[in-house]
């Protein structure tokens, strides 16, 4: 059985990930509200 230290840290491992995907995801939205990014490829062939 695995002692508690190897659990800790394994949890931590798995918090750190799960916070940094949430920044992520939540940097993609934002950058979607502010209309940096669009879900249309034909608008950014237009612009060309």
């Amino acid at each position: 059985m695995a002692d508690r230290g190897a659990l800790k840290l394994v949890g931590f491992i798995f918090a750190t990930a799960t916070l940094a995907v949430m920044l992520v995801a939540g940097m993609v939205v934002k950058g979607y509200a502010d209309g940096a990014y669009t879900l249309e490829a034909s608008t950014v062939e237009a612009s060309r």
